[in-house]
């Protein structure tokens, strides 16, 4: 992947964006580059947005020996001194006139004016959660004033939530972007470890209602139904429940909810604290200590580990906050998957649905460099279906769990307890998603009859009769001649993305619940008498887009 990003550079791009999943070494590229340019004599700085992803940045940097300066507070760097000689047997790699920089970019900003003549001695710089950086916000600023630098991005996710794009031609700084092996691909590699998903019934729920225009939920309104829900109970419930003795790391909507659990953990002899970024840095770092050490068994915070924090230890991610952002999603997820000597899996317990909304977390997905159209809705893809959660209430009295866990909503039984859910009915699609084998008969004689359209010729004779005169059904004979063809030209493209799922290895009932998602309705209720021909040609544009997407 350094190639790569160098390949980038050399042909032109100044910014390039490189995307690697959580866990997936992104520490370890900037490291790499940094010291190839120390050793060209280049000087570069690396970026980041909090202290603590500061001061975790420039011990990343330490660990390859290479002096640094800092710009930043004086008590982060004292912080940060101190750090390194707890770390390097007394050795502090901080060296205020070193060639790389590590620094903050709100610090950068504010001194901008003293900074000027470094800025424009900057051969290179690097940004962390580059997701962030758009030409119009802080990010952008702090990358406005090296204008002789050349530019590295680095992210997990390279989507925001509020669509905006991070392509120099949308809304961000970068010509290029490098992919490096996406998320299935390093646990198949074992450099992240696999996981499982506990999903009990939410604790309480957020809506598209709740959503504020930037695309993420209302924080005023997220903290209020947390604190009107049984999420502190439900939490640490279902901790012992799933994860027991297991060391945890708890995402919380606010500082009030997130004190309530850890004091609740601590009343249930499990030893827990909460930090967020109102706490003390030396308190923050102390609980980081011992939750490393194992001192701490669950760590609660409030928006504090989603970004750059690395705890291989941490066996089990808490959902208690709801995010309707991706980013923040595989950010919290990804803390769960980091590796160590006898962990088996990750788990993740999702009390808010986080799961429905983003889905697994190593589903296959497309990144751009392009801004979100926003007038138009998404349209839905077959490809990514959603998640549903196993029904199986398991038996008390048989010492038999219930399961709970979500699994994608095409398959008719849950793949981890063998759970088979019995439809709502069978009079309707829609009580069988779709599945047209589970419709009871007389149901699916009619889906099938309404399939036939009234012959052309049929149709003029009708209107002829009501007009009193011969002429007058020419017209409507020639609409029924254009519904027919197109009624036939769905039912073509139908059967060859149909032909395409065989070929793929799926059997008609998955094929039937993938169509039912992404088009809203089922196969036979497309091909309906009862939609007209316009109905018919959206339809049969979309499943064009379907099979392009398909063999392209």
């Amino acid at each position: 992947m350094k190639s790569d990003h160098y390949q980038a550079w050399n042909q032109g791009a100044k910014n390039n964006l490189a995307v690697l999943p959580t866990g997936g070494g992104k520490s370890v590229l900037v490291t790499d580059i940094v010291l190839d340019q120390v050793r060209l004599g280049r000087p570069g700085v690396v970026k980041a947005h909090r202290n603590e992803l500061i001061s975790q940045m420039s011990l990343h940097v330490a660990r390859r020996q290479i002096p640094h300066r800092i710009i930043g507070p004086d008590t982060m760097i004292r912080s940060i001194i101190a750090q390194h000689r707890e770390e390097f047997a007394g050795r502090s790699y901080v060296q205020q006139d070193a060639i790389t920089t590590v620094a903050g970019v709100d610090t950068i900003n504010a001194r901008k004016d003293s900074l000027t003549e470094w800025a424009l001695q900057q051969d290179y710089w690097i940004t962390d959660e580059a997701h962030h950086l758009l030409r119009a916000n802080k990010w952008g600023k702090s990358v406005e004033i090296m204008p002789n630098a050349f530019g590295l991005g680095v992210t997990a996710t390279p989507e925001r939530a509020d669509g905006k794009g991070l392509g120099a031609h949308a809304d961000g700084v970068f010509q290029h972007m490098t992919l490096g092996p996406q998320m299935r691909e390093l646990i198949d590699m074992c450099f992240l470890t696999d996981y499982e998903i506990a999903a009990p019934e939410a604790s309480f729920v957020m809506t598209d209602d709740d959503l504020t225009p930037s695309n993420e939920f209302s924080n005023d309104k997220m903290i209020t139904k947390a604190r009107n829900s049984q999420i502190v109970g439900d939490v640490v419930l279902n901790y012992c429940k799933f994860a027991f003795g297991k060391r945890a790391i708890c995402f919380a909507t606010d500082v009030e909810t997130a004190e309530k659990i850890s004091k609740s953990f601590n009343a249930a002899g499990i030893p827990a604290a909460a930090v967020s970024g109102k706490t003390h840095e030396s308190v923050r770092n102390e609980a980081i200590r011992r939750f490393r050490d194992g001192r701490l068994t669950v760590l609660v915070n409030v928006d504090l580990f989603g970004e750059g924090f690395d705890v291989p230890a941490c066996e089990v991610v808490i959902m208690a906050r709801p995010t309707n952002s991706l980013s923040v999603y595989l950010q919290q997820f990804g803390r769960a998957l980091r590796t160590f000597k006898g962990k088996l899996f990750g788990l993740v317990i999702d009390h808010v649905e986080n799961w429905k909304r983003h889905g697994f977390p190593d589903q296959p997905r497309f990144w751009t460099l392009d801004a979100r159209e926003k007038s138009r809705k998404k349209e839905k893809d077959p490809e990514e279906m959603p998640l549903k959660r196993c029904l199986n209430k398991g038996d008390p009295l048989n010492d038999v769990p219930p399961c709970g866990k979500p699994y994608l909503a095409f398959l008719t039984k849950c793949p981890f307890c063998g759970f088979k859910p019995e439809p709502a009915g069978r009079a309707a699609p829609e009580q069988v998603e779709g599945d047209l084998m589970l419709l009871d008969r007389e149901k699916l004689e009619e889906l099938r009859r309404q399939i036939e359209l009234e012959s052309p010729a049929s149709v003029a004779q009708r209107q002829a009769a009501a007009a009193g005169f011969a002429n007058a059904g020419a017209a409507a004979m020639e609409r029924q001649t254009e519904k027919h063809h197109a009624q036939a030209r769905l039912r073509e493209v139908i059967e060859q993305w149909a032909g395409i799922q065989r070929f793929k290895g799926r059997d008609d009932r998955e094929s039937y619940r993938r169509f039912y998602y992404a088009a809203g309705m089922d196969v036979l209720s497309a091909l309906s008498n009862l939609r007209s021909r316009v109905d018919y040609e959206k339809t049969t544009e979309q499943v064009e887009r379907w099979i392009h997407d398909a063999i392209n």
